[in-house]
């Protein structure tokens, strides 16, 4: 595996690797949606991708990368959902074992999909249980080679290729807003649009109440913030990983938070507008916008929808209200 440095030419090697495995996104428009915020969005959505993320991504681009030893002997990861989903199905495609550490209380939806691609879930209590200490621990006693949830190269590279394939649809933009959990898909658009179109700004956006990302930015280094509730799931972790921070607090333009409640109008606006289903934490970018949080007044701006892994019974009791649209 390379050294912490993520280059334009990782993230293409990456969508060599994924080309013919992951599936190339669409890049959705809205008349509404730019009536509303008095720009012209771009929403690439990754809720059409495969296991429902953009976790596959950034996956499979490092088991495809690992030596086949390695690989052959498995691998494990720690993740609330979808990179638990992503490495799951990434093993079976590679015919290797794979080993999930999860927390008790991740989605049952999420838990599930995971079994179903094949891995063994463990369960572990995040909120008292630190999920570095219990990779490591569980790694050594098993003997697996470990795939991060974000703090990789090879992950941070697949992620980069989401904002790869949407300059490549749109052209040069404006703006990107991005969602910011432990940091691999902002860092990897981050590298991406640097090289590609340097003149954009990169806006982050995570839970109000999970700070990780905001005070990384203002420190240039990882800080441990408690891990407070909220329904944005994939973006509970404690801090951002060092070689995501790496890029992130240099990289980027601003980091903003959202609130749970702006979370639901844009899931709710994409439900009802768009016809498009998408969790928490998929919906965090295009709710800072609708919210006033990132200026975006007639610009041209490509948004992240991260994911779509919520299941019907959780999907209603977040929706289930009176229309606000």
């Amino acid at each position: 595996m390379p050294g912490d440095q993520v280059s334009i030419d990782d993230v293409e090697a990456a969508a060599g690797r994924l080309a013919g495995v992951a599936h190339r996104t669409p890049v959705l428009r809205s008349r509404t949606l730019d009536e509303r915020t008095g720009g012209r969005l771009h929403l690439k959505a990754e809720n059409l991708q495969r296991i429902g993320a953009f976790k596959f991504r950034g996956a499979y681009n490092h088991l495809a990368a690992l030596d086949p030893a390695v690989r052959a002997d498995g691998v494990l990861t720690c993740s609330s959902g979808n990179h638990s989903q992503a490495v799951a199905l990434s093993a079976r495609l590679h015919d290797t074992r794979a080993v999930v550490l999860m927390p008790e209380d991740a989605p049952a939806s999420k838990v599930a999909a995971t079994e179903g691609y094949g891995a063994e879930v463990l369960r572990f209590d995040r909120y008292r249980q630190d999920r570095e200490e219990i990779t490591a621990e569980t790694s050594a006693r098993l003997g697996l080679h470990v795939v991060h949830a974000y703090d990789d190269p090879f992950v941070i590279a697949g992620q980069g290729t989401v904002a790869m394939e949407l300059f490549e649809e749109t052209g040069p933009l404006d703006v990107l807003v991005v969602c910011l959990g432990g940091g691999g898909l902002l860092a990897g658009c981050t590298v991406a649009t640097r090289a590609l179109a340097p003149g954009c700004r990169i806006i982050g956006v995570e839970p109000m109440d999970r700070p990780a990302g905001r005070r990384a930015r203002e420190e240039g280094a990882p800080v441990t913030v408690p891990v407070t509730p909220t329904i944005a799931d994939g973006q509970q972790t404690a801090q951002i990983g060092s070689r995501n921070c790496a890029i992130i607090a240099p990289g980027v333009d601003d980091i903003v938070g959202v609130t749970d409640d702006e979370i639901l109008v844009a899931m709710r606006l994409l439900f009802e507008r768009l016809k498009v289903v998408v969790e928490p934490s998929g919906a965090s970018a295009l709710a800072a916008i609708l919210a006033g949080r990132v200026d975006v007044e007639g610009q041209t701006v490509g948004v992240t929808l991260s994911g779509g892994n919520i299941d019907i019974v959780q999907f209603t009791g977040l929706l289930g209200g009176p229309s606000a649209a």
